[in-house]
This record gives C-alpha cells, sequence and structure tokens, in this order.
C-alpha cells in the first residue's frame, strides 16, 4: 500500500519537521549555556567565599594582635576597620576597570564560545 501524498504535503511535513528539530536544537543549546554559566558562577563563588572566610579570619587575628601592641584591642579593630574603608572606596572608584568589564566579557565569551566535538 502506497502513501497518496503531493510533493507539497510532503514538503510541508519536511518544513515541520525541520522546524521542530531546529527549535529543539535551540532549546537545548540555550540549557548547555545556561548550565555552563551557572556551574562556571557557582565555582566562582566558592572560591569567594573561601577567601572571604579566610580574610575575615587574618583580619580578626590582625585586629587583635595591632590592639595588643597598641595596648588597647580596639585600636586594632579601628586601624583594620579604616584600611578596609579605604579599600572600598579604592575598589569603588576602579569598580568597572576591575569588577564590571571583566565579568561582562567572560559572560559573552561563554555565550558566544563554541561547542567542541
Amino acid at each position: 500500500m502506497t502513501k497518496n501524498t503531493t510533493p507539497i504535503a510532503t514538503l510541508f511535513e519536511r518544513a515541520e519537521d525541520y522546524g521542530k528539530t531546529t527549535f529543539n536544537l535551540l532549546k537545548l543549546n540555550a540549557i548547555d549555556k545556561s548550565a555552563d554559566i551557572a556551574s562556571s558562577l557557582v565555582s566562582r563563588l566558592a572560591v569567594i567565599m573561601t577567601v572571604v572566610f579566610s580574610v575575615l579570619i587574618v583580619s580578626i587575628g590582625m585586629s587583635l594582635w595591632i590592639g595588643k601592641l597598641l595596648g588597647d584591642t580596639f585600636y586594632g579593630f579601628f586601624i583594620i576597620g579604616g584600611f578596609y574603608a579605604f579599600l572600598s572606596i579604592f575598589i569603588h572608584v576602579f569598580r568597572l576597570k576591575w569588577i564590571k568589564y571583566p565579568v561582562s566579557n567572560s559572560i559573552i565569551k561563554k555565550l558566544l564560545q563554541q561547542k567542541k566535538v
């Protein structure tokens, strides 16, 4: 039993299949890129959290040590607090150059990166 279809119907079926396949491919590529970016951000966040906790512990130790050298503990905390205030102002001034642009460029590179097969 043969199928009685016209060439136009066959063409429409193939176009429909092609459209569905293309849509699925785009969806899978979007999922792949999203997963890649999310995993990169999570791994960087883990490293950043480790560094933050290390700096916090070292800062407390430095504050106590400087306070002991100066005679009162709170002097050490004021000095370390002043250092971080100065550092935050410095980072705020250069935030676009040091933080925003590199992060944006990294995300764009991840989005445009071709998958090696």
